[in-house]
């Protein structure tokens, strides 16, 4: 039985050393290329005097090299720090000051942006540099050493290097969240709560050895790490692809015959604007979604397009990775739901008092089980206001079990399916009224010409905060009439907009997610609201 990160990859290379794992651009790698660059890393990095625990980050795009360092870094007993690639260089340093990082790999490329920050990296120690390094890049009066990725796999010989031990209970990764309220936090993640992640998932996806998934989510997004967990437990295969256009995704469905899809939900609503050629998509077995619902009238023509392919509508934090899904036989009788638990997991929807709500009221989601995280990396503060003793707990136990508070509120049915209402910082109070800005969108997504849209509150001093939409259009025709005429036919009186304004393209960061702490922070400037009422 798989216990610890790297176990993944072992046990998979027992299984077949010769399979192709992972699919880039025109070539791939067998699973025993991937080990022998595992081995290799792992082998150097315990070389450099790395110890167990340290933290080393890595920051590039999607490559082979990528999923060789995941696993690597796991093997020499150090914690994995995964940035976005779209990160700047200043949240690049924070992130590894914060994360207190001796080692960053990363390309060249990345390094001529790293090049004037030297001198603010309190703790980083090594760069190892994939490509050709260039002494401009290096900077003639840097104190951090620098090495080539193809040096340091050739400079030492694994077969002698005395690895540590590693159970499931140490550190394997620390995630840091998107920062949409301020500066990203470290999400602290056990080699339980991955391998435990990997094992659930895969059950209700159903993941075999004969799967091929496509990884277009990022490695430091808790659902893009768990697609290549899941893949190389089960000895299945996975195709790399930093997409720039949503057609590009289709084409490596098409060409490499994928198997599973999982995307954002603003990257399937991408998707679902082009066509779709069925014959060629094919092979794909199963679609699925995060970060985020998908409006209903979309899930349907997710449906409707393929349906050959099982469609899971799921929820997760990145503080429990995956929480909930909703069976793919009830997708067209409940398009708006988010399922039950997974697999393993406890789902608690709890009141002000920490009592469980009835069904058809409305309540925090907390999520219980294996997948909760360790709290906030060096955030004591507020890692103490999500990740709390469990209030169902019986008394007597002297031990508290932590459970995490998801700050989403969510409504649950006679049947215990849940429904995802918004983030309880986002709930607009309008006049005594208490506003869901998911459900003002879900009807704006209705219009045939609206691509994005977002809702949030608007500080009010007669009705507490009134309710402001932002729009992307289609095809630059819509106006705030036509859409205000829409919302009228379809809402009730105090959930109708009173503003709404549209832009051509709504901002979204490396997740694909959009953007909603920059919206709100760009349409608060604009209105001259205070800082502090956001």
């Amino acid at each position: 039985m798989v216990r610890v990160v790297h176990e993944i990859l072992t046990e998979s290379i027992a299984r077949g050393s010769q399979k192709e794992a992972v699919f880039f651009k025109e070539r791939a790698l067998t699973y025993d290329q991937v080990g022998t660059g595992v081995f290799a890393l792992s082998s150097y990095l315990i070389a450099q005097g790395l110890h167990k625990g340290d933290r080393v980050a890595f920051w590039m795009e999607k490559c082979f090299e990528e999923v060789i360092a995941i696993f690597g870094i796991s093997m020499a007993g150090a914690v994995n720090v995964p940035i976005r690639r779209l990160s700047t260089a200043a949240q690049v340093v924070h992130i590894l000051n914060d994360s207190g990082s001796k080692i960053l790999i990363t390309t060249h490329s990345r390094m001529h942006e790293m090049r004037d920050h030297h001198h603010e990296l309190a703790t980083l120690e090594l760069i190892i540099c994939i490509g050709d390094m260039d002494a401009r890049q290096v900077g003639e009066t840097s104190a951090i050493q620098h090495v080539t990725w193809q040096q340091a796999l050739e400079s030492v010989n694994a077969t002698y290097v005395d690895y540590p031990r590693i159970v499931e209970t140490d550190l394997a990764a620390i995630l840091y969240t998107s920062g949409s309220t301020g500066k990203p936090k470290g999400v602290v993640l056990t080699h339980r709560n991955i391998v435990a992640g990997a094992y659930t998932v895969s059950e209700y996806l159903k993941i075999t050895e004969k799967d091929r998934l496509l990884s277009i989510l990022p490695f430091n997004f808790d659902y893009g790490l768990n697609q290549l967990t899941t893949a190389f437990l089960h000895h299945a295969s996975i195709v790399l692809l930093d997409p720039l256009f949503p057609k590009d995704v289709l084409q490596i469905v098409a060409k490499y015959k994928v198997t599973g899809l999982a995307a954002v939900a603003a990257t399937w609503i991408q998707l679902l604007q082009i066509p779709w050629d069925a014959e060629k998509l094919a092979s794909l077995r199963y679609m699925t979604n995060s970060g985020g619902a998908i409006p209903q009238h979309y899930v349907l023509d997710m449906v409707n397009r393929l349906p050959h392919a099982e469609v899971y509508l799921m929820y997760g934090l990145t503080e429990a990775f995956r929480s909930t899904f909703l069976d793919p036989s009830l997708v067209r009788e409940r398009p708006t739901s988010m399922g039950k638990a997974i697999p393993g997991e406890e789902i608690m929807v709890l009141d002000e008092n920490n009592q469980p709500v009835k069904p058809g009221q409305v309540g925090e989601l907390v999520h219980r089980g294996a997948l909760v995280a360790q709290g906030y990396w060096g955030d004591a503060e507020n890692t103490n206001i999500r990740f709390r003793p469990n209030p169902m707990q019986p008394a007597d136990v002297p031990l508290r079990e932590i459970v995490v508070f998801s700050g989403d509120q969510v409504k649950i049915d006679e049947q215990g399916f849940l429904y995802f209402i918004g983030r309880r910082d986002e709930m607009i109070k309008y006049a005594g009224n208490r506003v869901s800005p998911t459900e003002v969108e879900e009807v704006l997504y209705k219009h045939p010409k609206v691509k994005d849209s977002m809702v949030l509150g608007i500080p009010d001093e007669v009705y507490g905060q009134t309710i402001k939409a932002v729009v992307a259009h289609r095809d630059g025709s819509l106006s705030s009439e036509e859409l205000m005429t829409h919302c009228k036919a379809m809402l009730p009186p105090y959930m109708i907009p009173s503003d709404i304004e549209i832009w051509d393209e709504l901002p979204r960061n490396s997740n694909g997610k959009i953007d909603r702490a920059l919206i709100k922070k760009t349409v608060y400037a604009s209105l001259g609201v205070e800082k502090g009422a956001f």
